[in-house]
């Protein structure tokens, strides 16, 4: 064996001891709650994967859309057509589109009277609420309100949170947080979103 086969070897060796004393140490097992925020791409797009992974693991799921309005996304059309899944659109667009904070508010206050029915639900094995923080960004919900009602969940249901500018209250309660950073997009070189990819 060369030299560098036999670093490589140690080491593995050492990091495989890191790795296994980590599962063995993890032993609680409950819901968690993620969060995906950032100013990259990818945050709901992540979200959507796990819904796939959880569907594979025979669990129902519930997604509730804020913000975004449209309902003629990919992930919407495979996943409507999956009897697990429960996929609500409750936006009515961009706020830079609906430039009406009263409506806006209203439309985010029944997007959580929906999440609050699949939060309550033990049958539903993962919530995803997509684009809340951009409704807790601009005060459309309270947070503390929002935080009481996750925390209110079935002990063993998986949340979660996607959108930019997560609060710090929800940073601070969530179990995992994924901090997506943009390094270059298509869009900025002018080609449009693309279907499949973008939508």
């Amino acid at each position: 064996m060369s030299e560098l086969e036999q670093r490589h070897e140690a080491r593995m060796k050492r990091k495989k001891e890191v790795v296994d004393q980590g599962i063995a140490a993890a032993q609680v097992e409950r819901g968690v709650l993620v969060v995906n925020t950032g100013n990259g791409k990818g945050k709901s797009s992540a979200g959507f994967g796990v819904v796939a992974r959880a569907l594979g693991h025979g669990m129902k799921v519930g997604v509730v859309q804020f913000i975004k309005g449209r309902s003629d996304t990919g992930e919407e059309a495979f996943f409507r057509r999956q009897a697990d899944v429960q996929w609500h659109v409750m936006g009515e667009g961009f706020t830079w589109e609906t430039q009406d904070r009263a409506r806006d508010v209203a439309t985010a206050e029944a997007g959580w009277a929906q999440a609050r029915a699949l939060l309550s639900d033990p049958a539903i094995g993962l919530v995803v609420l997509d684009e809340l923080n951009i409704a807790l960004k601009y005060g459309y919900l309270d947070v503390h309100a929002v935080l009481a009602d996750i925390a209110a969940r079935p002990p063993m249901q998986h949340v979660i949170v996607t959108g930019r500018a997560a609060p710090p209250e929800l940073i601070e309660a969530a179990d995992t947080v994924t901090d997506m950073t943009l390094v270059k997009h298509a869009f900025k070189a002018g080609v449009k979103a693309m279907p499949g990819l973008e939508w």
